[in-house]
């Protein structure tokens, strides 16, 4: 599932900033409850990282990295925090990574791809 950046509207995965005192693979999986409504078991060993800038409301960028944690989705919430700011939409593995623009991020989508197929 990718969901829509509120800015740019292009597509990403609910990513969000470090959160004290949880472990980085839970604060994504808190992610992805309030950007994209979804829940399920996260993994504890990241995916992979990728970068892009962040382009603020000052109209400064900030370069940032994010790391990936896979999610296994046993639940698709009908309302969630986000929602009246962002799209999600599911996708096959080769659409997602056509939808994404951060050529780490396709690569990392394609990878988890051939694992979760093979």
């Amino acid at each position: 599932m990718l969901v829509s950046s509120r800015e740019s509207r292009r597509w990403v995965l609910p990513k969000g900033w470090p959160m004290k005192g949880r472990a980085p693979c839970d604060a994504a999986a808190r992610e992805a409850l309030e950007e994209a409504g979804i829940k399920g078991k996260v993994g504890k060993s990241p995916l992979g990282a990728y970068h892009y800038v962040k382009r603020r409301k000052n109209g400064s960028n900030l370069q940032c990295e994010v790391t990936v944690f896979p999610l296994e989705v046993s639940e698709e919430r009908k309302n969630w925090l986000e929602k009246r700011e962002r799209v999600r939409r599911w996708f096959n593995v080769s659409e997602a990574a056509d939808a994404v623009e951060e050529a780490e991020l396709r690569d990392i989508i394609l990878g988890f791809g051939a694992t979760a197929s093979g």
